[in-house]
């Protein structure tokens, strides 16, 4: 089974040749080639996740009980029809007031969310959950402390997990180790194969195709699921590139519950 995370960079003008409208294509076309059975997006906006919903009808756009408005970002979930059915789920933000609305906390610059699904894979009948987020990119308590949420979240589950996103942090962060240890008892996938860090997996790289900050994008997964490969994904059409972030998949394997 093939998951990915995929920060898709909000919509914004400013971005000159490299604005959504000239690179939303390559977006679709690059999902629709790898065909991953769940997909996390990070970064976009309503107007985004409803030209993916649209040209992406093969995908489940989950967004339960979403309220949504014109300027904020959504993590969210992509679920491929063939693979998976979605029994569940649900969302909330990072903060002190999980079910408040666009609500944030310490020193977060803006508000931060998580949105999970409780889904059944087709051909195994196992079921386990997944979940996307993306933690603030200024406040380091604030991106603490929602990995603190997020660890008691995936504890409290007692079943099969997989978490992704973009977590502005890099491997050896705090918040890293939080959310690998026992709080949360998830595993990297990247460093499950043994695979290096340094240039080769920064995941950012600013529209120029060249390694910007670090690893910030994880897939982390429960002890359940074997990681059978992992892949950054540098695709790009000339000098033009999907978003300012790679996209991320691995393909993993789950025991029989």
């Amino acid at each position: 089974m093939l998951v990915m995370t995929f920060n898709i960079r909000f919509e914004n003008e400013e971005d000159g040749p490299n604005a959504w409208v000239y690179r939303r294509d390559m977006v679709t076309e690059l999902i629709r080639k790898y065909k991953p059975s769940i997909l996390g997006t990070q970064e976009g906006m309503i107007h985004q996740l409803e030209y993916l919903r649209d040209g992406l009808p093969e995908y489940q756009m989950h967004a339960p009980n979403r309220i949504s408005t014109g300027t904020a970002q959504y993590p969210t979930l992509f679920i491929r029809s063939k693979d998976l059915d979605v029994l569940d789920g649900d969302e909330f933000w990072l903060s002190k007031t999980p079910r408040s609305s666009l609500s944030k906390d310490w020193d977060s610059a803006f508000p931060r969310m998580m949105s999970y699904a409780r889904v059944k894979h087709k051909d195994s009948e196992n079921v386990f959950w997944v979940a996307v987020t993306h933690l603030d990119h200024i406040g380091t308590r604030a991106r603490y402390e929602q990995a603190k949420i997020i660890a008691h979240w995936v504890n409290s589950l007692h079943s099969p997990a997989i978490l992704m996103g973009d977590f502005n942090d890099h491997p050896d962060s705090d918040v890293h180790r939080l959310l690998t240890s026992q709080a949360a008892a998830l595993k990297d996938s990247w460093q499950a194969l043994g695979k290096e860090e340094n240039s080769t997996s920064f995941t950012v790289h600013g529209f120029k195709g060249t390694p910007q900050k670090t690893r910030i994008d994880w897939i982390l997964v429960t002890p359940e699921f074997q990681v059978t490969d992992a892949r950054i994904i540098r695709d790009h059409r000339g000098e033009f590139y999907p978003s300012d972030h790679y996209p991320y998949m691995i393909s993993i394997e789950i025991s029989h519950q």
